[in-house]
């Protein structure tokens, strides 16, 4: 399972124009699942991210999580991040079925929610339009092998 997760001011999704979630500041998580990826991993990787150290305390250190922050979760299913790129068309074969990849995806965003956090979402299979505006820019790569 990976995941690139970007602490944003705010980040917004929509599916065939539909707004589908939305959050003010917090973290954008785009998350991919591998065939051999678990639903214990996902609660692994939720909470790993969900306290991560990511927001500035009063002396502008990143030394909050987005639990200490007040901020929410904007997950993304993204098979993508699984892609094989060592030729000019990328493979996509390293991601899970769709059907178990979104069972897993859903156990991730209710880890997030079990926190007591907001967690939005786009719509899983779907083409989506992501939009986001950056804080700091802070862009980490999570590996849940």
């Amino acid at each position: 399972m990976k995941a690139v997760v970007q602490r944003v001011s705010s980040a917004r999704v929509t599916v065939d124009g539909e707004l589908t979630g939305a959050i003010g500041s917090g973290l954008l998580v785009f998350l991919g699942v591998a065939p051999t990826d678990t639903a214990i991993q996902a609660v692994s990787l939720a909470r790993r991210i969900v306290n991560a150290r990511v927001f500035a305390d009063d002396a502008g250190r990143m030394n909050r999580s987005v639990i200490d922050s007040g901020g929410a979760i904007l997950a993304i299913s993204q098979f993508t991040l699984l892609g094989d790129t060592t030729q000019r068309r990328p493979y996509f074969g390293g991601a899970m079925a769709p059907q178990p990849a979104s069972e897993i995806y859903d156990r991730f965003c209710e880890a997030i929610r079990a926190e007591n956090l907001s967690c939005a979402t786009g719509r899983f299979g779907a083409h989506m339009l992501v939009e986001n505006i950056n804080d700091g820019p802070v862009t980490l790569l999570y590996d849940e092998s």
